[in-house]
Protein backbone atom coordinates (compact mmCIF):
# COMPACT_ATOMS: atom_id res chain seq x y z
CA UNK A 1 0.00 0.00 0.00
CA UNK A 2 1.10 3.31 -0.98
CA UNK A 3 1.60 5.70 1.80
CA UNK A 4 1.19 9.55 1.52
CA UNK A 5 2.58 12.27 3.75
CA UNK A 6 0.49 15.15 4.17
CA UNK A 7 2.30 18.25 5.78
CA UNK A 8 0.18 21.67 6.74
CA UNK A 9 -0.48 23.06 9.60
CA UNK A 10 -4.56 23.36 8.88
CA UNK A 11 -5.99 20.93 10.75
CA UNK A 12 -9.21 20.84 8.55
CA UNK A 13 -6.90 20.04 4.88
CA UNK A 14 -5.00 17.28 7.03
CA UNK A 15 -8.70 15.78 7.92
CA UNK A 16 -10.32 16.59 5.00
CA UNK A 17 -7.20 15.09 2.49
CA UNK A 18 -6.80 11.74 4.82
CA UNK A 19 -10.38 11.30 4.35
CA UNK A 20 -10.06 11.60 0.80
CA UNK A 21 -7.14 9.54 0.38
CA UNK A 22 -8.13 6.29 2.68
CA UNK A 23 -11.27 5.84 1.37
CA UNK A 24 -9.02 5.42 -2.21
CA UNK A 25 -7.19 3.13 -0.54
CA UNK A 26 -3.51 4.72 0.35
CA UNK A 27 -2.18 5.13 4.15
CA UNK A 28 -1.97 8.28 5.08
CA UNK A 29 0.67 10.00 7.55
CA UNK A 30 0.22 13.87 8.31
CA UNK A 31 2.23 16.50 10.06
CA UNK A 32 1.20 19.99 11.09
CA UNK A 33 5.12 20.99 11.25
CA UNK A 34 8.01 20.93 8.69
CA UNK A 35 10.25 19.44 11.44
CA UNK A 36 7.83 16.65 11.91
CA UNK A 37 7.27 16.00 8.43
CA UNK A 38 11.31 15.98 7.93
CA UNK A 39 11.00 12.73 10.52
CA UNK A 40 7.74 11.01 9.17
CA UNK A 41 9.59 11.40 5.65
CA UNK A 42 12.56 9.63 7.11
CA UNK A 43 11.13 7.23 8.76
CA UNK A 44 8.72 6.02 6.92
CA UNK A 45 9.36 6.25 2.84
CA UNK A 46 6.26 7.70 2.02
CA UNK A 47 5.04 7.67 -1.71
CA UNK A 48 4.44 10.85 -2.44
CA UNK A 49 4.27 13.99 -0.09
CA UNK A 50 1.60 17.05 0.10
CA UNK A 51 3.26 20.41 1.55
CA UNK A 52 1.72 23.26 2.20
CA UNK A 53 3.48 26.40 1.33
CA UNK A 54 3.74 28.43 4.81
CA UNK A 55 4.15 26.30 7.89
CA UNK A 56 4.57 27.67 11.37
CA UNK A 57 8.49 26.61 11.33
CA UNK A 58 9.15 27.16 7.49
CA UNK A 59 8.69 28.29 4.09
CA UNK A 60 7.48 24.86 2.31
CA UNK A 61 9.16 25.50 -0.56
CA UNK A 62 12.70 25.87 1.61
CA UNK A 63 11.62 22.53 2.93
CA UNK A 64 11.37 20.77 -0.76
CA UNK A 65 14.84 19.84 -1.19
CA UNK A 66 15.56 19.02 1.85
CA UNK A 67 12.36 16.28 1.92
CA UNK A 68 13.52 15.11 -0.97
CA UNK A 69 17.04 14.36 0.59
CA UNK A 70 15.01 12.23 3.09
CA UNK A 71 12.55 11.07 0.79
CA UNK A 72 14.34 10.81 -2.84
CA UNK A 73 11.64 9.00 -4.98
CA UNK A 74 8.84 10.66 -3.84
CA UNK A 75 7.17 13.80 -5.61
CA UNK A 76 6.03 16.67 -3.80
CA UNK A 77 2.80 18.09 -4.76
CA UNK A 78 2.81 21.68 -3.24
CA UNK A 79 -0.29 23.57 -2.16
CA UNK A 80 -1.16 26.95 -1.12
CA UNK A 81 -3.79 29.59 -1.36
CA UNK A 82 -1.56 31.91 -3.06
CA UNK A 83 -1.37 32.24 -7.01
CA UNK A 84 1.73 34.59 -7.86
CA UNK A 85 3.85 33.64 -10.31
CA UNK A 86 7.54 34.49 -8.36
CA UNK A 87 5.84 31.12 -5.84
CA UNK A 88 4.73 28.93 -8.64
CA UNK A 89 8.47 29.19 -10.37
CA UNK A 90 10.20 28.85 -6.83
CA UNK A 91 8.19 25.68 -5.67
CA UNK A 92 8.71 24.37 -9.57
CA UNK A 93 12.74 25.16 -9.86
CA UNK A 94 13.02 23.87 -6.01
CA UNK A 95 11.71 20.39 -6.96
CA UNK A 96 7.84 20.43 -6.64
CA UNK A 97 6.03 18.19 -9.16
CA UNK A 98 2.80 20.06 -9.56
CA UNK A 99 1.35 23.15 -7.83
CA UNK A 100 -2.49 23.17 -6.48
CA UNK A 101 -4.27 26.01 -5.38
CA UNK A 102 -6.78 25.95 -1.84
CA UNK A 103 -9.66 25.82 -2.17
CA UNK A 104 -8.48 22.48 -3.28
CA UNK A 105 -10.11 21.12 -6.17
CA UNK A 106 -10.49 17.26 -5.10
CA UNK A 107 -10.78 16.21 -8.80
CA UNK A 108 -7.70 17.86 -9.76
CA UNK A 109 -5.68 16.78 -6.66
CA UNK A 110 -6.53 13.36 -7.96
CA UNK A 111 -5.02 13.73 -11.40
CA UNK A 112 -2.11 15.18 -10.04
CA UNK A 113 -1.37 12.71 -7.74
CA UNK A 114 -2.08 10.08 -9.96
CA UNK A 115 0.66 11.49 -12.78
CA UNK A 116 2.95 12.13 -9.77
CA UNK A 117 3.19 7.97 -8.36
CA UNK A 118 2.89 7.09 -12.22
CA UNK A 119 6.01 8.69 -12.68
CA UNK A 120 7.62 7.89 -9.38
CA UNK A 121 7.05 4.05 -10.40
CA UNK A 122 8.69 4.85 -14.63
CA UNK A 123 11.55 6.68 -12.70
CA UNK A 124 12.78 3.88 -9.43
CA UNK A 125 16.15 2.80 -9.88
CA UNK A 126 17.06 6.07 -11.70
CA UNK A 127 19.41 8.97 -10.10
CA UNK A 128 18.20 12.31 -10.30
CA UNK A 129 20.60 15.64 -10.38
CA UNK A 130 18.67 18.25 -7.82
CA UNK A 131 19.33 21.46 -9.87
CA UNK A 132 19.24 24.18 -6.45
CA UNK A 133 19.54 27.97 -6.54
CA UNK A 134 19.19 30.76 -9.26
CA UNK A 135 18.61 34.60 -8.42
CA UNK A 136 15.38 36.41 -7.54
CA UNK A 137 13.33 37.65 -10.31
CA UNK A 138 10.51 40.72 -9.48
CA UNK A 139 7.58 39.62 -11.29
CA UNK A 140 6.56 42.96 -11.54
CA UNK A 141 4.82 43.12 -15.10
CA UNK A 142 3.65 39.66 -14.92
CA UNK A 143 0.43 38.90 -13.54
CA UNK A 144 -2.94 36.09 -13.97
CA UNK A 145 -4.63 33.32 -11.86
CA UNK A 146 -6.16 31.94 -15.11
CA UNK A 147 -5.61 27.86 -15.82
CA UNK A 148 -3.56 28.96 -18.62
CA UNK A 149 -1.45 31.35 -17.19
CA UNK A 150 -0.65 29.37 -14.02
CA UNK A 151 0.44 26.02 -16.16
CA UNK A 152 2.64 28.83 -18.23
CA UNK A 153 4.17 29.50 -14.69
CA UNK A 154 4.41 26.41 -13.96
CA UNK A 155 5.95 25.20 -17.43
CA UNK A 156 8.83 28.03 -16.61
CA UNK A 157 9.49 27.02 -13.54
CA UNK A 158 10.90 23.58 -14.73
CA UNK A 159 12.52 24.64 -17.84
CA UNK A 160 14.15 27.63 -16.03
CA UNK A 161 17.31 26.23 -14.85
CA UNK A 162 18.50 24.27 -17.65
CA UNK A 163 20.27 25.43 -20.43
CA UNK A 164 17.90 24.25 -23.15
CA UNK A 165 16.87 26.77 -25.86
CA UNK A 166 13.42 27.86 -25.11
CA UNK A 167 11.06 29.12 -28.40
CA UNK A 168 8.24 31.50 -26.55
CA UNK A 169 5.37 31.43 -29.05
CA UNK A 170 2.47 34.23 -28.86
CA UNK A 171 0.84 37.25 -30.43
CA UNK A 172 2.04 40.40 -30.45
CA UNK A 173 1.51 42.49 -26.89
CA UNK A 174 1.17 39.14 -24.76
CA UNK A 175 4.63 39.60 -22.84
CA UNK A 176 7.26 37.42 -24.38
CA UNK A 177 10.01 39.37 -23.54
CA UNK A 178 9.33 39.34 -20.09
CA UNK A 179 9.14 35.74 -19.64
CA UNK A 180 12.15 35.69 -21.36
CA UNK A 181 13.42 37.67 -18.84
CA UNK A 182 11.91 35.64 -16.07
CA UNK A 183 13.56 32.27 -17.40
CA UNK A 184 17.04 34.29 -17.68
CA UNK A 185 16.68 35.28 -14.18
CA UNK A 186 15.99 31.97 -12.52
CA UNK A 187 19.03 30.63 -14.98
CA UNK A 188 21.86 33.28 -15.07
CA UNK A 189 20.57 36.13 -12.88
CA UNK A 190 24.20 37.55 -13.04
CA UNK A 191 25.04 36.99 -16.25
CA UNK A 192 24.19 39.59 -19.08
CA UNK A 193 20.68 39.32 -20.96
CA UNK A 194 21.22 40.66 -24.26
CA UNK A 195 17.73 41.18 -26.57
CA UNK A 196 17.29 42.36 -30.04
CA UNK A 197 14.48 42.73 -32.30
CA UNK A 198 15.11 40.87 -35.53
CA UNK A 199 12.48 42.59 -37.58
CA UNK A 200 13.63 46.08 -36.61
CA UNK A 201 16.95 45.91 -38.23
CA UNK A 202 17.67 45.34 -42.13
CA UNK A 203 19.79 42.17 -42.94
CA UNK A 204 23.02 43.47 -43.21
CA UNK A 205 23.12 45.12 -39.88
CA UNK A 206 21.30 42.28 -38.70
CA UNK A 207 24.00 40.18 -39.32
CA UNK A 208 27.05 42.42 -38.05
CA UNK A 209 24.83 43.18 -34.89
CA UNK A 210 24.43 38.94 -34.13
CA UNK A 211 28.03 37.95 -34.77
CA UNK A 212 29.97 41.25 -34.56
CA UNK A 213 32.19 42.30 -37.49
CA UNK A 214 36.08 42.55 -38.32
CA UNK A 215 37.47 46.27 -38.45
CA UNK A 216 37.60 47.30 -42.49
CA UNK A 217 34.49 44.63 -42.79
CA UNK A 218 32.64 46.82 -45.11
CA UNK A 219 32.54 50.53 -45.25
CA UNK A 220 31.57 52.19 -41.79
CA UNK A 221 33.61 49.36 -40.12
CA UNK A 222 35.89 51.76 -38.45
CA UNK A 223 36.84 49.34 -35.51
CA UNK A 224 36.29 45.80 -34.64
CA UNK A 225 32.72 45.08 -33.10
CA UNK A 226 31.77 42.09 -30.81
CA UNK A 227 28.62 41.04 -31.96
CA UNK A 228 25.43 39.85 -29.07
CA UNK A 229 25.65 36.05 -28.91
CA UNK A 230 29.66 37.46 -27.22
CA UNK A 231 28.67 39.88 -25.50
CA UNK A 232 26.10 37.63 -23.65
CA UNK A 233 28.84 35.89 -22.35
CA UNK A 234 27.57 32.92 -20.41
CA UNK A 235 23.91 34.04 -20.11
CA UNK A 236 21.32 34.40 -22.43
CA UNK A 237 20.66 35.62 -25.97
CA UNK A 238 17.38 36.87 -26.64
CA UNK A 239 15.75 36.87 -30.62
CA UNK A 240 12.92 38.44 -30.65
CA UNK A 241 10.73 38.16 -33.86
CA UNK A 242 13.16 35.37 -35.04
CA UNK A 243 10.34 34.49 -37.43
CA UNK A 244 11.21 37.37 -39.30
CA UNK A 245 14.78 36.25 -40.48
CA UNK A 246 15.59 36.16 -44.24
CA UNK A 247 16.70 32.52 -45.49
CA UNK A 248 20.20 33.85 -45.68
CA UNK A 249 20.03 34.51 -41.87
CA UNK A 250 18.31 31.58 -41.19
CA UNK A 251 20.66 29.16 -42.17
CA UNK A 252 24.00 31.20 -40.26
CA UNK A 253 22.03 31.20 -37.04
CA UNK A 254 21.69 27.50 -37.74
CA UNK A 255 25.22 26.76 -38.02
CA UNK A 256 25.72 29.06 -34.89
CA UNK A 257 23.18 26.59 -33.13
CA UNK A 258 25.05 23.63 -34.60
CA UNK A 259 28.68 24.50 -34.08
CA UNK A 260 28.43 26.64 -30.74
CA UNK A 261 30.39 28.93 -32.64
CA UNK A 262 30.37 32.69 -33.90
CA UNK A 263 32.36 34.16 -37.02
CA UNK A 264 32.46 37.77 -36.83
CA UNK A 265 31.57 39.57 -40.66
CA UNK A 266 35.05 39.95 -42.28
CA UNK A 267 36.68 37.60 -39.91
CA UNK A 268 38.59 33.70 -40.02
CA UNK A 269 38.23 33.25 -36.31
CA UNK A 270 35.93 31.04 -34.77
CA UNK A 271 34.73 32.32 -31.59
CA UNK A 272 33.06 29.83 -29.11
CA UNK A 273 29.54 31.13 -27.59
CA UNK A 274 28.01 29.81 -23.98
CA UNK A 275 24.85 31.93 -23.84
CA UNK A 276 21.41 30.14 -23.61
CA UNK A 277 19.22 31.13 -26.41
CA UNK A 278 15.88 32.21 -25.97
CA UNK A 279 13.75 32.79 -29.31
CA UNK A 280 10.12 34.58 -29.44
CA UNK A 281 7.97 34.75 -32.07
CA UNK A 282 4.35 36.04 -32.80
CA UNK A 283 3.98 34.08 -36.22
CA UNK A 284 2.69 30.19 -36.44
CA UNK A 285 6.44 28.72 -36.99
CA UNK A 286 5.21 25.42 -38.04
CA UNK A 287 2.93 26.73 -41.13
CA UNK A 288 5.94 28.91 -41.70
CA UNK A 289 8.28 25.70 -42.05
CA UNK A 290 5.12 24.04 -44.32
CA UNK A 291 5.17 26.89 -46.67
CA UNK A 292 9.16 26.60 -47.14
CA UNK A 293 9.36 30.66 -45.40
CA UNK A 294 11.13 29.27 -42.58
CA UNK A 295 13.84 26.38 -42.44
CA UNK A 296 12.63 22.83 -40.63
CA UNK A 297 15.91 22.29 -39.10
CA UNK A 298 16.13 25.60 -37.39
CA UNK A 299 12.70 25.29 -36.25
CA UNK A 300 13.58 21.76 -34.67
CA UNK A 301 16.91 23.41 -33.07
CA UNK A 302 15.03 26.06 -31.80
CA UNK A 303 11.61 24.37 -30.22
CA UNK A 304 13.99 21.94 -27.73
CA UNK A 305 11.16 23.76 -25.10
CA UNK A 306 8.21 25.94 -26.65
CA UNK A 307 6.05 27.61 -24.34
CA UNK A 308 2.72 29.51 -25.70
CA UNK A 309 1.86 32.55 -24.20
CA UNK A 310 -2.09 32.74 -24.06
CA UNK A 311 -3.67 35.93 -25.47
CA UNK A 312 -5.38 38.01 -23.66
CA UNK A 313 -8.92 36.93 -24.88
CA UNK A 314 -8.25 33.66 -23.78
CA UNK A 315 -7.88 34.74 -19.87
CA UNK A 316 -10.51 37.87 -19.84
CA UNK A 317 -10.77 36.46 -15.86
CA UNK A 318 -6.92 37.97 -15.29
CA UNK A 319 -8.44 41.16 -16.38
CA UNK A 320 -9.15 43.02 -12.88
CA UNK A 321 -5.87 41.77 -11.48
CA UNK A 322 -3.93 43.12 -14.53
CA UNK A 323 -6.07 46.79 -14.26
CA UNK A 324 -5.18 47.17 -10.30
CA UNK A 325 -1.48 45.87 -11.13
CA UNK A 326 -1.19 48.50 -14.34
CA UNK A 327 -2.76 51.49 -12.78
CA UNK A 328 -0.40 50.80 -10.03
CA UNK A 329 2.74 51.45 -12.39
CA UNK A 330 0.74 54.17 -14.30
CA UNK A 331 0.05 56.53 -11.13
CA UNK A 332 3.78 56.18 -10.79
CA UNK A 333 4.44 57.62 -14.48
CA UNK A 334 1.94 60.04 -14.82
CA UNK A 335 1.94 61.12 -10.64
CA UNK A 336 -1.87 60.42 -10.83
CA UNK A 337 -3.96 58.99 -8.16
CA UNK A 338 -6.40 56.42 -9.24
CA UNK A 339 -7.69 54.26 -6.86
CA UNK A 340 -11.11 52.96 -8.07
CA UNK A 341 -12.25 51.09 -10.69
CA UNK A 342 -16.33 50.58 -11.11
CA UNK A 343 -17.14 47.31 -11.78
CA UNK A 344 -19.19 48.06 -14.70
CA UNK A 345 -15.73 49.75 -16.29
CA UNK A 346 -14.09 46.07 -15.32
CA UNK A 347 -16.72 44.35 -17.45
CA UNK A 348 -16.84 46.86 -20.18
CA UNK A 349 -12.94 45.74 -20.80
CA UNK A 350 -13.41 42.10 -20.58
CA UNK A 351 -16.49 42.35 -23.35
CA UNK A 352 -13.53 43.38 -25.83
CA UNK A 353 -11.40 40.97 -27.48
CA UNK A 354 -8.13 42.62 -27.39
CA UNK A 355 -6.19 42.03 -30.66
CA UNK A 356 -3.12 44.03 -29.24
CA UNK A 357 -3.41 42.12 -25.87
CA UNK A 358 -2.12 43.16 -22.31
CA UNK A 359 0.12 46.17 -24.39
CA UNK A 360 -2.98 47.13 -25.84
CA UNK A 361 -4.80 46.96 -22.16
CA UNK A 362 -1.64 48.99 -20.92
CA UNK A 363 -2.09 51.96 -23.48
CA UNK A 364 -6.36 52.04 -23.21
CA UNK A 365 -5.52 52.75 -19.15
CA UNK A 366 -2.80 54.85 -19.77
CA UNK A 367 -5.19 57.17 -22.33
CA UNK A 368 -8.23 56.79 -19.31
CA UNK A 369 -5.46 57.62 -17.05
CA UNK A 370 -4.45 60.94 -18.60
CA UNK A 371 -8.08 61.96 -19.41
CA UNK A 372 -9.63 60.93 -15.52
CA UNK A 373 -9.56 63.82 -12.34
CA UNK A 374 -9.73 62.55 -8.94
CA UNK A 375 -8.92 58.67 -7.73
CA UNK A 376 -12.27 56.84 -9.94
CA UNK A 377 -11.36 55.40 -13.51
CA UNK A 378 -14.79 56.24 -15.40
CA UNK A 379 -16.32 54.37 -17.95
CA UNK A 380 -16.29 57.95 -20.24
CA UNK A 381 -12.36 57.63 -20.00
CA UNK A 382 -12.50 54.54 -22.49
CA UNK A 383 -12.24 54.46 -25.94
CA UNK A 384 -12.36 52.05 -28.54
CA UNK A 385 -9.17 51.78 -29.98
CA UNK A 386 -10.64 50.68 -33.37
CA UNK A 387 -12.16 54.14 -34.01
CA UNK A 388 -9.26 55.40 -35.01
CA UNK A 389 -9.27 53.35 -38.17
CA UNK A 390 -12.72 54.10 -39.25
CA UNK A 391 -12.85 57.12 -42.14
CA UNK A 392 -15.01 60.23 -42.53
CA UNK A 393 -15.26 63.42 -40.18
CA UNK A 394 -14.19 62.42 -36.18
CA UNK A 395 -17.05 62.25 -33.84
CA UNK A 396 -16.89 64.75 -31.10
CA UNK A 397 -15.60 62.57 -27.87
CA UNK A 398 -18.91 61.25 -25.90
CA UNK A 399 -21.43 62.63 -28.59
CA UNK A 400 -24.02 60.61 -28.99
CA UNK A 401 -25.48 62.44 -32.26
CA UNK A 402 -22.87 61.79 -34.40
CA UNK A 403 -21.95 65.47 -33.83
CA UNK A 404 -18.59 66.76 -35.92
CA UNK A 405 -15.71 67.21 -33.66
CA UNK A 406 -14.36 70.82 -33.43
CA UNK A 407 -11.01 71.73 -34.30
CA UNK A 408 -10.15 71.80 -30.29
CA UNK A 409 -11.64 68.70 -29.65
CA UNK A 410 -9.45 67.02 -32.01
CA UNK A 411 -6.41 68.70 -31.18
CA UNK A 412 -7.22 67.60 -27.62
CA UNK A 413 -7.64 64.12 -28.50
CA UNK A 414 -4.40 63.94 -30.83
CA UNK A 415 -2.32 65.36 -28.00
CA UNK A 416 -3.73 62.74 -25.54
CA UNK A 417 -2.94 60.00 -27.62
CA UNK A 418 0.38 61.30 -27.99
CA UNK A 419 0.85 61.67 -24.30
CA UNK A 420 -0.40 58.35 -23.40
CA UNK A 421 1.96 56.74 -26.26
CA UNK A 422 5.13 58.63 -24.65
CA UNK A 423 3.98 57.45 -21.01
CA UNK A 424 3.17 60.87 -20.32
CA UNK A 425 7.13 62.03 -20.27
CA UNK A 426 6.60 65.89 -21.56
CA UNK A 427 10.13 65.90 -23.55
CA UNK A 428 9.11 62.60 -25.43
CA UNK A 429 5.30 64.05 -25.95
CA UNK A 430 7.17 67.74 -27.38
CA UNK A 431 9.29 65.47 -29.56
CA UNK A 432 6.50 63.29 -30.93
CA UNK A 433 4.54 66.33 -31.49
CA UNK A 434 7.10 68.94 -33.15
CA UNK A 435 6.49 71.68 -30.83
CA UNK A 436 8.46 73.61 -28.06
CA UNK A 437 8.30 72.56 -24.42
CA UNK A 438 6.41 76.08 -23.58
CA UNK A 439 3.43 75.25 -26.35
CA UNK A 440 3.29 72.37 -24.65
CA UNK A 441 2.66 73.66 -21.26
CA UNK A 442 0.09 76.10 -22.81
CA UNK A 443 -2.04 73.06 -24.93
CA UNK A 444 -1.78 70.78 -21.32
CA UNK A 445 -3.19 73.79 -19.41
CA UNK A 446 -5.81 74.44 -22.22
CA UNK A 447 -7.29 71.16 -22.20
CA UNK A 448 -6.88 69.85 -18.61
CA UNK A 449 -4.48 67.71 -18.88
CA UNK A 450 -2.58 67.03 -15.55
CA UNK A 451 0.44 64.77 -14.18
CA UNK A 452 3.30 63.48 -16.44
CA UNK A 453 7.22 63.65 -15.84
CA UNK A 454 9.81 65.65 -17.46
Amino acid sequence: MDRILIVDDDRSIRELLSMHLEERGFGVMSAATGAEGFRLAAEASPAAIVLDMRLPDASGIDLIPELRKRAAEAPVLMITAHHDMASTILAMKAGAFDYIHKPIDIQAFDVALDRALEVRRLSKGTDYLSVEGGGAFKMDDIVGTSPSMLQLFKDVGRVAASRATVLIQGESGTGKELIARVIHSYSAAQKPFIGIDCSAIVDTLLESELFGHEKGAFTGAVQTKPGKFELAEEGSIFLDEIGELSQNLQAKLLRVLQEREVERVGGVRRIAIRARILAATNRDLAEEVRTGRFREDLYQRLKVVTLRLPPLRERLEDIPLLVEHLLVKINQRLHKNLRRVPREVIEKLQRRQWPGNVRELENVLMRAAVLSQGDMLLQEHLIDQGAVLRSGPLAAPGAADGRVATLDEVEREHIVRVWALARGHKGKTCQMLGISRPTLERKLKKYGIAGGVD
